[in-house]
């Protein structure tokens, strides 16, 4: 009887074995890497893995970087990333329709993986596709769409996967990175110097750099299998899915750095006048530091209040203070409160202060933001020192 089931079970196992490795010999498996697009949750571009199997024609994408819309609290918990992405699995035209709309290029690597390896990728993808499975905390530089990609198959392959990184890479930090693919969008480069912190200004190690699809697309280039016969590429090369010709980037007027200088040459002008005609004009100083002020309060927010990593320790707060705020409170009383000067002096040293960590190298701010620097220094130090014309109108109207 034992050796009756013995049978049965080896017959069993060689039945399973033979549909499962007859399914890996049908099934492709692929790297697809996505062209970044014109919005900020697109710039960066995309990663997701491809199964085909080429006999059952069932053709799926597995992707990491997706999120719910409609989970509540939306805002607040993606500000203060507690908001959860997904692994998603959708069909391949499907996901092809929405960049073929966006005009988005899309490349593919097909992977040389044998059939264990290729079975392992998809029993990993299913399992973590479950209900149960599929969320992830996400976090931009560590774990996101492309990471997830590059971790499976780190630990499917194990000791097997070579990333034969570069011998001389190029030293590039964080923010370096970030502005290769933001560059195009100004604005939106100048928002995230604003909201991220001195961390992101640390050296990205080569695999650190992964956390950008490009890069990883180039890791899948170079990296090697070894171990399992002869070593042989992990990817073939990369082959165009979508193409679309390359728009060209024209400048804008409206952009951070004409902005910011043309506010700053307002600002010289009613410093200069108001040095001429003995008068203060502070209404355009409840509107600088009510600016600055708001913009302190979110800085803050991000750093203390938020999860994001990216967001700790950035000294833009030492020039766009909250306690700025309390300055406009003051320059609007009739009366000169007595703690204003120094205040103002405080002030003052702060937007020094950020200067002295610009040149120093322990964070770099946005370039944009040199003649804002110098405003916040000119008027600090012109309403310091002539804080007695504000006592003699402060039976006029304050705000000219």
């Amino acid at each position: 009887m034992n050796l009756m089931l013995k049978k049965i079970l080896m017959i069993f196992i060689i039945s399973l074995s033979n549909i499962v490795f007859g399914f890996a010999q049908n099934v492709q498996i692929s790297l697809l890497t996505c062209d970044p697009g014109d919005q900020i949750y697109s710039v960066f571009g995309h990663s997701a893995i491809r199964v085909l199997d080429q006999e059952t024609g069932e053709d799926l994408v597995y992707n990491y970087g997706t999120f719910d819309f409609d989970a509540p609290f939306f805002v607040v918990k993606f500000t203060q990333r507690t908001l959860d992405y997904m692994l998603s699995v959708t069909t391949y035209d499907r996901f092809l329709y929405e960049y073929q709309y966006f005009q988005r290029g899309v490349r593919e690597q097909v992977l040389n993986l044998n059939d264990k390896q290729k079975e392992d990728v998809v029993k990993f993808l299913k399992i973590n596709a479950l209900p149960e499975n599929r969320l992830y905390r996400y976090d931009f530089f560590y774990d996101n769409c492309a990471t997830r990609v590059r971790d499976l198959f780190e630990e499917v392959l194990g000791k097997q996967l070579v990333w034969n990184d570069p011998k001389e890479p190029q030293e590039q930090t964080f923010r370096d990175l970030i502005d290769e693919c933001i560059h195009p969008l100004p604005w939106y480069d100048l928002g995230i110097d604003l909201a991220l912190g001195s961390v992101i200004d640390a050296k990205a190690s080569e695999r650190e750099k992964q956390f950008l699809p490009v890069y990883m697309e180039a890791a899948f280039a170079r990296a090697q299998i070894e171990g399992d016969g002869p070593t042989r590429a992990l990817a073939q090369a990369s082959q165009p899915v979508l193409q679309f010709p390359q728009e060209e980037s024209s400048a804008s007027l409206f952009n951070p750095f004409i902005v910011m200088w043309l506010v700053a040459i307002i600002f010289m002008v009613v410093t200069f006048l108001g040095y001429k005609r003995r008068r203060l004009y502070v209404g355009f100083d409840v509107a600088l530091f009510g600016v600055l002020g708001l913009l302190g309060l979110l800085i803050f927010v991000l750093w203390f209040l938020t999860f994001h990593s990216q967001t700790k320790w950035n000294w833009n707060i030492l020039w766009a203070f909250p306690m700025h705020l309390v300055l406009v409170f003051a320059l609007l009383k009739k009366e000169v409160l007595p703690w204003l000067k120094r205040y103002l002096m405080f002030a003052l040293i702060m937007a020094d202060a950020a200067v002295v960590f610009w040149i120093l190298g322990w964070q770099s701010f946005h370039p944009s933001l040199i003649p804002i620097l110098l405003v916040v220094i000119l008027r600090t130090n012109f309403l310091y020192y002539n804080v007695e014309v504000f006592k003699r109108q402060r039976t006029n109207s304050i705000i000219s």
